[in-house]
């Protein structure tokens, strides 16, 4: 038995101890039981909700009320299926509070897709990763409740606590769980089919957004149901009960903040709060006492607010990327106070990430791009590597520029990208430039159908994944060492051409513009120190799915 903060079964009983103290008006026992169990709460909201913008508020307002209740709670052994009771009200109560349209329009601007979240942090693959990825396809109702019985398979809650947290018999949670599912099943068919190769189902999908839902449930539902290639695939499908035992919990991010005192307000509003809202004096003392306690992973800060931080293991965070459209970087500032004895400075290669840039006006000439050495870049694709599937790659090695020159093709699928990564880096990778005349999400598209490079209403659109850096046509990068670029294409459609080029070829392409005939000019992210920024997506590792790689990964030396 172990806190629940580490992924496996944590018995409410092992709390007694802890839960008594805090009742009692502990600061640090209150600190430790909002620290222990604030991932379970977490991961059943952002689960029940796909990640919604409302997740932190449903969270919030859950160990709220945990605290703000805890007196009221008769017997400590209880605490587990108490809170997760809790948590289940307050997703009911925002479900209540708000609209369908509503929820429908925030979700497809405000969603950090929870599914993608499970399956980058835990680093899942195959049919873990499928299962994870269908719990996109259900609905609300089946989501709440598959949240519950994620962690009841992976060990984290019993079949007791989640009829308690529903509030209905063991009997009844029998039935509704299988029926649940019987539809998760369905979903994880539907996300086999659009892995696969059928080109009847890539006419079904042809106008398809690439966001889940009932009605494209059902129609891709009984394509599969239909289809001998879709419904015919010989690998042996493991239930999906047997893929989550023993799961870890999903690790609560970096910089959540947790105010326990109506929403961030002063320790002076929590003290006012004792008479209008019942507080336990103990705990309001608890929480308005002026200190600041530090436990593995998270800050409680003066006032009740709790900061997740990266523990001590962890490597240091990064340095804030500057946008793309600005070529200087700052310096990192100088040690405020020298020690005597020289010490090695810290590199800080691969700290600073591409950030979402805007479009620079086409008429703004790019900055003076910096010459970096070129000894040559050796290529398993030879002169020009196309890549059309999922599984291309090509592995680059040397020292000098390549070119990654895209090609969308919504017109063939649309819906959500999955982009390409770097794997397996042994030395430096810079993302130093775009060219080619045009960002792909430029107006003016050159293609009938086309809005944009990205597509248009007659073909469907291209949609990047939150907070990627917008491609343009010509995208160029500087190699010093190894590394393998990989094609991860599944749901949009999409091909690059991989080729080693040069500084003046670089220099040519970004020059070239509005004046040529061109849309726009280029622009150059590389400021020619370490500090230039890195790809999105690149890893040292391995991974047997490249398509795992983290979005912002870091890549210190």
């Amino acid at each position: 038995m172990t806190r629940v903060r580490e992924g496996t079964y944590v018995d409410g009983r092992q709390w007694r101890t802890t839960i008594a103290a805090a009742q009692a008006g502990d600061r640090r026992a209150l600190d430790e039981l909002v620290e222990g169990w604030l991932p379970l709460v977490y991961n059943i909201v952002g689960r029940a909700l796909n990640g919604h913008a409302d997740v932190d508020d449903v969270v919030q307002e859950t160990m709220l009320r945990a605290v703000d209740n805890l007196g009221s709670l008769r017997d400590p052994d209880s605490f587990r299926s108490w809170l997760v009771a809790i948590a289940m009200r307050q997703i009911r109560d925002r479900a209540r509070r708000r609209t369908s349209e509503s929820l429908a329009e925030d979700a497809a601007h405000d969603a950090a897709d929870f599914a993608e979240l499970t399956v980058l942090r835990l680093q899942l693959e195959g049919q873990r990763r499928e299962v994870a990825e269908a719990v996109r396809w259900l609905d609300d109702e089946d989501r709440q409740l598959l949240s519950l019985w994620w962690l009841e398979v992976a060990g984290e809650l019993t079949r007791r606590e989640l009829a308690s947290a529903l509030g209905i018999s063991r009997q009844h949670t029998a039935v509704r769980v299988q029926r649940m599912k019987a539809r998760l099943e369905t979903a994880r068919g539907i996300v086999r089919a659009l892995d696969s190769s059928c080109g009847e189902l890539r006419e079904v999908t042809a106008r398809w957004d690439g966001q889940p839902d009932s009605v494209w449930r059902k129609r891709l539902a009984r394509h599969i149901r239909d289809c001998r290639q879709c419904s015919g695939r010989h690998e042996k499908v493991v239930p999906a009960e047997r893929l989550l035992v023993g799961l870890a919990l999903v690790p609560v991010p970096v910089g959540f903040t947790l105010s326990l005192v109506f929403g961030g307000k002063t320790a002076v509003a929590a003290t006012t709060a004792a008479t209008t809202v019942g507080w336990s004096a103990k705990i309001v003392g608890a929480l308005t006492k002026p200190a600041v306690a530090v436990t593995a992973g998270a800050t409680m800060a003066a006032g009740g607010a709790y900061v997740v931080t990266q523990p001590p293991d962890s490597p240091p965070p990064r340095v804030a990327a500057p946008t793309a459209a600005s070529t200087t970087r700052p310096s990192p500032s100088p040690t405020p106070t020298p020690t005597p004895s020289p010490t090695r400075r810290a590199s800080l290669y691969g700290t600073v990430v591409d950030g979402v840039d805007r479009a620079p006006d086409p008429n703004a000439r790019p900055a003076e791009l910096p010459r970096r050495p070129e000894s040559g870049i050796t290529s398993t694709g030879g002169p020009r590597a196309v890549m059309q599937h999922r599984g291309n790659n090509v592995t680059l090695s040397g020292q000098g520029y390549v070119l990654v020159r895209w090609q969308i093709s919504p017109h063939d699928r649309p819906g959500g990208l999955t982009m390409p990564t770097w794997t397996g880096l042994s030395g430096k990778l810079f993302h130093v430039a775009s060219g080619g005349g045009r960002r792909m999400d430029d107006a003016g598209g050159t293609r009938p159908g086309y809005a944009t490079g990205m597509g248009g209403p007659d073909v469907g659109f291209t949609v990047l994944p939150e907070g990627t850096q917008q491609m343009w046509q010509n995208e160029y990068f500087y190699v010093d060492g190894t590394v393998t670029f990989n094609v991860n294409e599944r749901g949009a459609s999409y091909g690059v051409a991989v080729s080693p080029t040069d500084w003046e070829a670089v220099n040519k392409d970004i020059n070239t513009g509005p004046d040529q005939g061109a849309i726009r000019y280029g622009l150059t992210r590389d400021n020619g120190k370490d500090t230039a920024p890195v790809p999105q997506y690149v890893t040292r590792s391995r991974p047997a799915d490249p398509a795992t790689v983290p979005q912002r990964s870091q890549v210190r030396t």
